[in-house]
């Protein structure tokens, strides 16, 4: 129960940190990760007994992903009458992820493990790690990347859109959910109700298309 209790307390000194400095890299997930990986090498405790210990805070994963989508449902005329945009957009956004994703690891030579791990990196981290199963990726690796993926993806991602001019809320949230998936959403709900319901919409294509691919590649 410690490592339960340490984790908690770490993702609640980042929104401590969060609500301070209003900074991009103020991202409560970020922050509690650095904080536990800093004590975990200080201890010296295996990643598989912190992983054992913190397995109730694993089970939540998926109600927390379903509760993305009460968005969806009080702004449903409105995303109805855009779903064209929607899919099309969530879909290519995240098909380009994992063309990225899948090459680099190619032009880069990592391992096999992290090659198939990759290849889930775009879903987010409870389907990564449901796929890990399909694509023979070592379970936590990649729902480690995937992990990394959103982080990186909330971290970049909403400043590189407003460089980019796009201040569209429905655009904002789709990129976003459809590249840092659940990470992503949390911070996209930061820009308003309506970014957060697009990002959960690019979320759950994310996941749909990943789970397509590997389907078709385990058939292949």
């Amino acid at each position: 129960m410690i490592w339960i209790t340490v984790t908690l307390l770490a993702f609640a000194l980042g929104v401590v940190v969060q609500s301070r400095l209003r900074s991009p890299l103020a991202n409560p997930t970020l922050i509690a990760t650095l904080v536990v990986a800093a004590l975990l090498l200080l201890v010296r405790v295996p990643y598989a007994t912190y992983l054992r210990d913190v397995g109730p805070l694993q089970g939540l994963l998926a109600p927390a992903v379903v509760a993305l989508a009460v968005p969806l449902y009080r702004l449903r005329a409105l995303l109805a009458r855009q779903w064209r945009a929607l899919i099309v957009g969530g879909l290519s956004g995240t098909l380009s992820g994992v063309a990225v994703d899948v090459s680099l690891a190619r032009v880069l030579h990592v391992s096999d493990d992290a090659q198939r791990s990759l290849l889930t990196a775009p879903a987010t981290s409870p389907v990564a790690l449901q796929l890990a199963h399909f694509t023979g990726a070592p379970p936590v690796l990649a729902a480690t990347l995937a992990v990394l993926s959103g982080l990186l993806g909330a971290l970049i991602l909403p400043p590189f859109l407003s460089a980019l001019g796009v201040r569209s809320p429905l655009a904002r949230g789709l990129a976003i959910g459809a590249v840092a998936h659940g990470v992503g959403t949390a911070r996209a709900r930061e820009e308003g109700e309506l970014t957060g319901a697009a990002s959960s919409i690019g979320m759950g294509l994310a996941a749909l298309l990943v789970t397509l691919v590997v389907a078709g590649l385990s058939r292949g």
